[in-house]
């Protein structure tokens, strides 16, 4: 693993930072070449009438950075209150320990406040943002595998198996609250960094990359507003739930993980968003 790629003066690149800033600038590209596409945020005052997409696209992306990072560093404190409480400082300003629940939660009410003020409907903006987000998440992942941060899996042989031994979060402190892990696998009540585990954040690089493929695909069918993000909610809370399986976190109720839970949440909003997006289109064409 490599946390830290390399060192310039008194700055330090790290491979998770680096990965989300790639992810965003990725995320921003794709979002203001749907924008323009669909000749949303054009201004007819100015001389290229599509440079006000590329705003609002610059500005969801800012929204997006400021507001998810927030959300996510701020869930991530919650998710580990007590270590917080150790070490508050430590803790609220180390590079790493990111919840992504937490920034998405938080970045999607920012960018529905900004549309409303601006008299952009959201579903349309989050139309535009699905794809992009998807493969985003999929390229920050790369950043949770290079850094060993902890978003891997568990225990396996299979051949592709990985060891986060170098990483910020070794499996020695990752599985401390595993104790079935513990059991089999730890010497002396520590389980070895060693040890080879499912590298989670490529398989969630894999499935994102799938999905985005998916989501461009079906972004140029003729769809109420509102439906490629409501695909995007059920693709990814899907893909996210069935992954937790394999992957380290621990176990709240009926052996789900909260990411489990938060992700069944998810799937259910799109899925009802869906129905009634369709309900309404159908009640649209009976009226014509």
């Amino acid at each position: 693993m490599y946390p830290r790629l390399f060192t310039i003066g008194p700055f330090t690149i790290y491979s998770y930072g680096l990965m989300l800033g790639i992810g965003f600038i990725l995320a921003s590209y794709l979002l203001t070449k749907e924008l323009r596409r669909k000749h949303i945020g054009f201004d007819a005052a100015l001389d290229d009438p599509s440079k006000g997409a590329a705003t609002l696209g610059s500005t969801v992306t800012l929204l997006a950075v400021v507001f998810g990072i927030s959300g996510s560093k701020v869930l991530y404190l919650i998710e580990n209150w007590k270590y917080f409480i150790r070490d508050p400082v430590g803790m609220a300003f180390s590079p790493g320990g990111l919840t992504w629940y937490g920034g998405f939660v938080l970045a999607t009410l920012a960018i529905m406040i900004y549309g409303r003020r601006k008299k952009i409907p959201f579903l349309i903006i989050a139309d535009a943002v699905a794809p992009g987000l998807m493969i985003g998440y999929g390229v920050a992942r790369i950043g949770c595998h290079l850094a060993g941060d902890g978003d891997y899996g568990m225990p396996t042989t299979l051949p592709w198996a990985a060891v986060y031994s170098s990483g910020t979060y070794p499996p020695s402190v990752a599985f401390r609250e595993f104790p079935e892990v513990i059991q089999k696998y730890g010497v002396n009540g520590v389980v070895p960094d060693t040890l080879p585990v499912h590298p989670v954040p490529l398989y969630e690089f894999l499935i994102a990359i799938v999905l985005f493929s998916i989501l461009w695909k079906l972004r140029k069918k003729q769809y109420p507003n509102g439906t490629i993000f409501m695909y995007y909610l059920m693709l990814s809370g899907g893909a996210r739930f069935l992954i937790e399986f394999i992957r380290l976190n621990p176990r709240l109720f009926f052996g789900l993980s909260e990411a489990q839970l938060i992700a069944i949440i998810i799937v259910i909003v799109g899925i009802v968003g869906h129905r009634v997006l369709v309900k309404r289109r159908q009640g649209e064409v009976s009226i014509q």
